[in-house]
This record gives structure tokens, C-alpha cells and sequence, in this order.
């Protein structure tokens, strides 16, 4: 039977979104590795719900290319596919820029002391070993512009096509140049207390594409 005891209770009420989170997750973080089966009755177990929001959360997934699914056969976590991350990398990394260019003017002092504590944190995490913390800095310091912006179909399209790239690099953390982010984060927050919209572009760019180094090692 399917180890699940990674997934805890569901306790909202919106309840095919939350296991659709909850589950989205431990594949993700590779609590769920791929090609591991998903059987929505051991899910919904798990979960505490009934199968009905199981079956709709892994439709979801489907479609977000982390599961793979064939009618009255199987269903289970999709394996890594370097097509469908560098795919998500070349569009991540063009909504980020965007987004940087766009909030720079709207960036107040008090969003860029939420950067550079989020990058403190990220600095400590990567220190530890901490892959979880780490990645989790690092969302919260590159979602601060992508909140400025304020553009819902930008956000929304990141939240969908970024977990590609959050569970490559869990798996490959120690692959990745985590350090080199710290200095680079760093700069990214220096040019935005300066102003410097080409500079901040580009630094973000640069950060993105980092990540295709990893699809080597997929």
C-alpha cells in the first residue's frame, strides 16, 4: 500500500484545493518520488476526505505535468521531463522579469527589508543544509515584486508552472550554486534600492536560468 504518512489532515473547508496543496507538495519536496502509484482511496484515507476532491486535486496535477494518469490503468507522480522544466524555466523566467520591471517603481522601503530578510533566511538555510527552508526563502523573496506588480494572471501563472522547478531542484540541491543565489539575491535587492531596472532585469534573468544547469543531472 502506498506510504502516504507524509500528507497530513485536511481541516479547510475548500476541500479539493487543499489536497490538491497537500499533495502537490509531497511530490514537490519528493515525499512522493516520481513514478510512485497515487490511489485516490489511500489518499483520501490519509487526507481524511472522501475520494470525490482526491480524484479532482490529481486532475489538477495532471494537467500541471507532475502526474500521469491513463484511464483504468494507472495513475502516479510523473517522472522529471527536462522538455516540460525547461519549458517552465524559459516561461518563469520571463514572468519574473516582468514583474521585476514592473514593480521596481512600486517598491517601497519596507518591501525591500522583506527581500533582504528572506534572503537572510535563505542565507541560513542553505548554511544548515536545509533544502525545505531554503526553497521557501527563496519563494517569499521572489514573490515580493510579483505582489508589487499586482497582475493576478502573472501570479497565477507562476503558481502553476513554478513547482516544476521548486521539485527539480529539491531533488539536485547539492547541485545547485546555493551560495552564488545569496550574493546574487544581494545584488538583485541593491538594484532595486537603486532604481536600476536593467540591471535588476537582468540579474533576475540570470537567476532563473541557473536552474537549467540542474536538467543535466535529471
Amino acid at each position: 500500500m502506498l506510504d502516504v504518512s507524509a500528507l497530513p489532515k485536511v481541516s479547510r473547508s475548500l476541500l479539493r484545493d487543499e489536497a490538491y496543496e497537500r499533495i502537490r507538495h509531497a511530490i514537490i519536496d519528493g515525499s512522493l518520488p516520481p513514478g510512485t502509484p497515487l490511489r485516490d482511496a489511500d489518499l483520501a484515507e490519509q487526507l481524511g476526505l472522501s475520494r470525490a476532491p482526491v480524484r479532482q486535486a490529481l486532475l489538477r496535477l495532471a494537467e500541471d505535468r507532475l502526474v500521469v494518469s491513463k484511464p483504468q490503468s494507472y495513475t502516479r507522480v510523473a517522472e522529471f521531463d527536462a522538455g516540460d522544466v525547461r519549458d517552465a524555466v524559459r516561461l518563469v523566467r520571463a514572468l519574473h522579469e516582468l514583474a521585476v520591471r514592473e514593480a521596481l517603481p512600486r517598491l517601497g522601503k519596507a518591501q525591500i527589508a522583506e527581500m533582504r530578510e528572506a534572503n537572510e533566511r535563505f542565507r541560513a538555510a542553505v548554511a544548515e543544509g536545509d533544502v525545505g527552508k531554503a526553497i521557501e526563502a527563496d519563494d517569499e523573496l521572489h514573490e515580493i515584486p510579483v505582489r508589487a506588480y499586482g497582475n493576478r494572471a502573472v501570479a497565477a501563472t507562476l503558481d502553476r508552472y513554478t513547482p516544476l522547478l521548486r521539485r527539480l531542484e529539491y531533488a539536485r540541491f547539492s547541485s545547485l550554486p546555493a551560495h552564488r543565489s545569496v550574493a546574487r539575491h544581494e545584488e538583485l535587492i541593491a538594484a532595486f534600492e537603486a532604481r536600476d531596472e536593467a540591471v535588476a532585469a537582468q540579474l533576475t534573468a540570470t537567476i532563473w536560468t541557473d536552474l537549467e544547469a540542474l536538467l543535466e543531472e535529471a
